[in-house]
């Protein structure tokens, strides 16, 4: 598990919006926006069964997500590897993210997801005041 400090790890609890980054079959990345959970070191994430992202994190699990404060500046960004798919037949993983960024259950009920958890390998994080930053990085 990816040992990181409790200001990074209580910044990561938070809903912040997000961005992950997928490998596509051609071997550019591909980014896109997503709801995300942060889950005792692992990282949760949900889709649509027939989403491209989805096959290509099958065909190669590297992925990274980058998570914004309100202030897009401090951020901080995660690689790592899909390392589990669960099918979310009951919708309780894109529950789960939809009560935690809206409130609300998921709305569209009649759809096909899947959970996939990400085991993060290593971090960057950056803040103008420091508090998020990485170690060794001056933020002045």
């Amino acid at each position: 598990m990816l040992n990181l400090p409790p200001q990074v790890e209580a910044f990561l609890k938070q809903p912040n919006a997000a961005v992950i980054a997928t490998v596509r079959p051609d071997g550019f990345p591909m980014t896109v926006a997503t709801w995300y959970d942060w889950d005792a070191g692992r990282v949760l994430v949900n889709m649509l069964a027939q989403r491209a992202r989805l096959a290509w994190m099958r065909s190669n699990p590297k992925v990274s997500l980058t998570i914004f404060d309100d202030d897009w500046y401090r951020h901080v960004s995660l690689y790592g590897q899909v390392v589990q798919f669960e099918d979310d037949p009951d919708l309780a993983d894109i529950d789960r993210l939809a009560l935690r960024y809206t409130g609300k259950p998921y709305r569209k009920r009649k759809v096909k997801r899947v959970s996939a958890w990400i085991d993060p390998l290593g971090w960057h994080g950056w803040d103008p005041s420091g508090d998020l930053s990485s170690p060794g990085v001056d933020a002045s």
